[in-house]
């Protein structure tokens, strides 16, 4: 969709984390990689930090430690919710730990989720709630504007032209510079961008939804209308909770402590399902032959793909944030991608004109 826009050198070693810290890479030098996100003037890099375990698995020590971190590393995305960490701790903790390095980087943060347990207003995508909410983010974050504000999810009942009518104030008055959107389904995308051309507004220019290796439903219809309408897609759960990562063993246990272990049978449902598992083990085959670790697989067939903008993976340590960050800079070639289409298929091409 658009050439990376520079790349900045960083050189560190890193483990890869597959759950053997007795295994390491030689040290070497590392770029990070800058795009734009979707047709946008915004340069975000390729592998960002999902920040949701801030507040909730990290502390506030924790979490300075994996932003200063991510910092040295050219990280430069990083993406939270105002309802993450128990409602505001993410977004307090993050705001905290980059300080006066707030105006290097990108936040991006959301709105829409329930903030309150009383209050059913309180979420959403109505003028009342986004115009309260907004400043409720400002505020826990210690700062001024917000790069990239995103409508967690879509608002069924509030008609989408006030929301991007609230949004598009929002933009003008510089308490946010982008709009995007998460958990849109295709049409609904569609039907928010075509509102926005209408009406003259600012359009979204990001999407951010579930995709991985495993988990590819997005590209069926997601992914054409995303470039259809010029949008970069932010995949979450690019790791799958630790599945494709080497974490987890199939037929074996979550290590205790781990976030399945944590999640039970709804994340052994969500994220290890058995034919998961298989394809975990396909793929973890399919690296051994090719040379590369299957956090590498994971990470660089997302980077590679054209219409991603940031990897935006979670960690709850700094080891886990550098393997991340260099599994990023891998590329799997024509052969690799091709067998990994047979282990993980895409999904069938609808019928009819393309």
């Amino acid at each position: 969709m658009r050439p990376a826009r520079s790349v900045r050198p960083a050189a560190f070693a890193c483990p890869p984390y597959r759950g053997d810290t007795s295994a390491t890479l030689a040290t070497r030098e590392l770029k990070m990689e800058y795009r734009s996100l979707g047709r946008s003037g915004l340069s975000v890099s390729a592998v960002g930090l999902g920040c949701m375990n801030f507040g909730m698995m990290n502390d506030a020590d924790e979490s300075a430690a994996i932003v200063a971190r991510a910092l040295e590393l050219g990280v430069n995305f990083f993406d939270t919710a105002d309802v993450y960490g128990q409602r505001g701790r993410s977004e307090e903790f993050l705001g905290r730990a980059l300080g006066p390095r707030r105006s290097e980087v990108v936040i991006a943060t959301k709105f829409a989720g329930p903030m309150s347990s009383t209050q059913d207003w309180m979420q959403g995508g109505s003028r009342r709630w986004i115009m309260q909410a907004v400043e409720g983010s400002l505020r826990r974050l210690g700062t001024d504007w917000i790069d990239l504000y995103q409508m967690h999810r879509a608002d069924t009942v509030v008609p989408i032209e006030e929301s991007l009518r609230a949004l598009d104030d929002l933009v003008r008055q510089g308490k946010v510079r982008y709009i995007g959107n998460s958990n849109y389904a295709a049409w609904q995308l569609v039907d928010a961008d075509w509102t926005a051309r209408q009406c003259q507004l600012n359009r979204f220019v990001s999407a951010q939804n579930r995709h991985s290796l495993l988990s590819r439903d997005a590209e069926r219809e997601l992914v054409p209308a995303l470039e259809a309408c010029g949008l970069g897609l932010l995949p979450y759960f690019p790791l799958e909770s630790g599945m494709l990562t080497g974490k987890y063993r199939p037929g074996e246990p979550p290590p205790e402590g781990s976030r399945l272990a944590k999640w039970g049978s709804w994340g052994s449902g969500a994220f290890a399902s058995e034919d998961k598992q298989s394809q975990v083990r396909q793929l973890d085959a399919l690296c051994a032959e090719h040379g590369c670790t299957l956090l590498e697989l994971a990470m660089g067939w997302l980077a590679g793909r054209r219409y991603v903008g940031s990897v935006i993976a979670g960690v709850t340590s700094i080891a886990q944030l550098e393997a991340n960050v260099a599994a990023g800079a891998f590329r799997p070639g024509p052969e690799l991608l091709a067998a990994v289409d047979k282990v993980s298929p895409p999904p069938p091409v609808p019928m009819g004109p393309r």
